[in-house]
C-alpha cells in the first residue's frame, strides 16, 4: 500500500486529536448549563467584592436579541436608583423617551445575571474591571433559541456623583 492511501485516515485522526485537546483546555465555571465564563477566576473573585455605590454614572451599550432595551445610554444613579438616562444613539433615545424605567442600574444588571444563572441559562457570563464592577455581561437563556440573547457593555464608570 502507498502512503497516499493512509493520508485521509491520518488527517481524520489528527483532527480528532486537535478537537479533543481544544475542548479540554477550555476553563468552565458555573455560568449555566455547560456554558463557560468569560472572566478569569481572579476577575470572577473580584466581582463578589464589589459593592454597588449609591451614586455613580456609567455608559451602557445594550445589544443582541429582540428586546426593547437596545441602544447606548449614559446613566446616572443616585440613591440606588436611575435618576437620569440619556440615549446616545437613536435606539437609546427612543428607549428613554418611551420608558426611562427600563434602563437599569449596574446592580440591576447583576441581578439579571444571577437570575439567569439560577434559571440555568445556557450562557450567563460576565467580565469584570480590576475594581470588581462588571464591564461586560452576556446572557443566552437557550442556545438553540433565536434572539433571546442580551449583551451589556459597561464603560466610563464613575463612582460618586458621576
Amino acid at each position: 500500500m502507498t502512503a497516499s492511501r493512509y493520508l485521509p485516515t491520518a488527517a481524520l485522526i489528527g483532527g480528532l486529536l486537535y478537537a479533543t485537546a481544544a475542548c479540554g483546555s477550555e476553563a468552565s465555571t458555573s455560568s449555566g448549563r455547560g456554558g463557560t465564563a468569560a472572566a478569569s477566576p481572579s476577575a470572577e473573585g473580584s466581582a463578589t467584592s464589589w459593592q454597588e455605590p449609591s451614586s455613580y454614572a456609567y455608559t451602557m451599550t445594550s445589544s443582541e436579541g429582540e428586546r426593547s432595551l437596545i441602544g447606548t445610554f449614559r446613566v446616572t444613579v443616585q440613591g440606588g436608583k436611575v435618576t437620569k438616562a440619556v440615549g446616545l444613539d437613536e435606539s437609546g433615545r427612543r428607549v428613554v423617551e418611551q420608558s426611562l424605567g427600563e434602563v437599569p442600574t449596574i446592580g440591576g444588571l447583576l441581578e439579571e445575571l444571577e437570575r439567569a444563572r439560577r434559571d440555568n441559562a445556557d450562557r450567563a457570563e460576565a467580565e469584570y474591571a480590576p475594581d470588581g464592577h462588571p464591564v461586560r455581561i452576556f446572557l443566552d437563556h437557550e442556545s438553540n433559541a433565536i434572539d433571546d440573547e442580551a449583551l451589556y457593555v459597561i464603560s466610563a464608570y464613575q463612582p460618586g456623583d458621576g
